[in-house]
């Protein structure tokens, strides 16, 4: 089964864990002959150039403004079995679905993608998490989709409460992380590289007030930001004191992973930078410092600047402090809270979602970040598809961000139907980057 606790977010690519790496002859066969598809596109020459552009992009460079895809509805996405997974067992199903994922994305919607010669093998980390769980009732529409909408019922309703929110204890199964890593080694020997992949900042997920509002209740918690401020103090102190001793330990045991390659970074694009690890870097033992990371507060959308930085941001600073460079926002309109922001020293890349006022957000980042812009994706759930639409969307963004000198990239997520219809998203593709390419210096 893939345990996914020792990521932050529980919906983030987690191990294999509690299973063993059982591979028939056909399975091998099926993972080798994508591994020598997945080779041959790494080869290609565009992978470095493109791989270039973001590292400038990252360095606050004026390039043409980066595009990357993610949160795709994959069980919308099959056309001609391409998705179809041919393995038997569970271990060598989840490779396959990893690597035809990302060929599929190249052979159809590619945007700035970058495609590296390895392939990864995850340690097998196992963590007690938070020792508490949301609990919740879920409403469906397609069965499929694994977005859904969610009733959280209130388990922290008073100070005494607050001891069910317990530090996480972190372990690593070396010798399980071995035995996977070393049979899809023997598997792809001589095709692809392959490499060990522990926790590379994007798996730290960092956004407590997402996991608080889950065990507290959205209304309950931003009414008791103005009702019980001292209780909402103690409450987020105790859980991001939870976060850094996780994060603690595992940098102590070693298990983290440079993530200034190809790499997602908070929700928005590649980690390609120069300016990480540290000049004082050693391979052999990567720390948080050397790594990118990333922070959000969604729920604080419509919250104050001022109270975003007592309840949220001084408390997200003690984890952002300890990266080398960081991300901050997802969904929250963050276009008139550049203010507080100002006050993260290592802040790179700020969300733009598609909720921020285009014309203030511009004017507040200017060159000083990345312009993080986030598309909205409902225009791919309309009843007739109007790519023409989309255009104009971007092309608008894309012309006041560039008259401020904003440096930007755009992410296309979050994307929870294409009616089926997969030509959607590859069209949407196709034309963010042709239109981007109209916007480099």
């Amino acid at each position: 089964m893939q345990d996914s606790n020792w990521l932050v977010d529980p919906s983030r690519r987690g191990t294999l864990t509690g299973v063993g790496t059982e591979a028939t002859e056909t399975d091998k066969q099926v993972l080798r002959s994508l591994g020598e598809k997945l080779a041959a596109v790494a080869a290609l020459p565009v992978q470095a150039e493109t791989a270039s552009k973001w590292r400038a992009m990252n360095g606050l460079r004026h390039v043409k403004p980066m595009v990357w895809i993610d949160e795709v509805p994959w069980h919308e996405m099959d056309v001609e079995d391409e998705l179809r997974l041919q393995t038997t067992s569970e271990w060598s199903r989840y490779h396959e679905w990893e690597l035809r994922k990302l060929i599929y994305q190249w052979e159809h919607m590619p945007a700035d993608m970058v495609v590296e010669p390895v392939v990864y093998s995850p340690l097998v980390v196992h963590n007690t998490a938070f020792g508490i769980a949301e609990d919740v009732d879920i409403a469906v529409t397609d069965e499929a989709n694994t977005v859904v909408s969610r009733h959280f019922n209130i388990q922290i309703r008073d100070e005494d409460d607050l001891e069910k929110i317990k530090v996480p204890v972190v372990t690593h199964d070396s010798g399980a992380s071995e035995q996977q890593y070393e049979q899809l080694t023997e598997i792809l020997s001589g095709v692809i590289d392959v490499k060990k992949l522990g926790a590379n900042g994007f798996c730290f997920w960092f956004a407590p007030w997402d996991e608080m509002i889950r065990w507290w209740g959205v209304q309950e918690a931003l009414v008791d930001l103005y009702d019980r401020p001292e209780l909402v103090h103690k409450a987020i102190d105790r859980l991001v004191n939870a976060y850094l001793s996780m994060l603690d330990q595992f940098e102590e045991q070693n298990l983290l992973t440079l993530n200034n390659t190809y790499f997602r970074i908070g929700s928005g694009g590649l980690g390609y930078t120069d300016e990480l690890p540290q000049p004082d870097y050693d391979p052999a033992h990567v720390r948080a410092k050397d790594l990118w990371g990333s922070a959000a507060a969604q729920i604080f959308s419509d919250v104050s600047p001022r109270m975003h930085w007592e309840f949220s941001l001084q408390y997200e600073l003690r984890w952002m402090s300890r990266f080398g460079l960081t991300y901050y926002g997802c969904c929250d309109p963050l276009h008139r809270k550049m203010g507080i922001l100002e006050k993260v020293p290592n802040l790179r890349k700020v969300s733009m979602s598609p909720w921020v006022n285009l014309d203030e957000a511009v004017a507040n980042m200017g060159d000083r970040y990345v312009f993080s812009h986030k598309p909205n994706p409902a225009v791919f759930a309309e009843t007739t598809w109007n790519l023409g639409k989309a255009r104009h969307e971007l092309e608008t963004v894309l012309d006041k961000a560039k008259a401020h000198g904003c440096v930007v990239e755009v992410i296309m997520k979050d994307i929870s139907t294409l009616r089926y219809e997969p030509h959607r998203l590859w069209e949407w593709a196709q034309m963010a980057s042709e239109l981007t390419e109209r916007y480099g210096d």
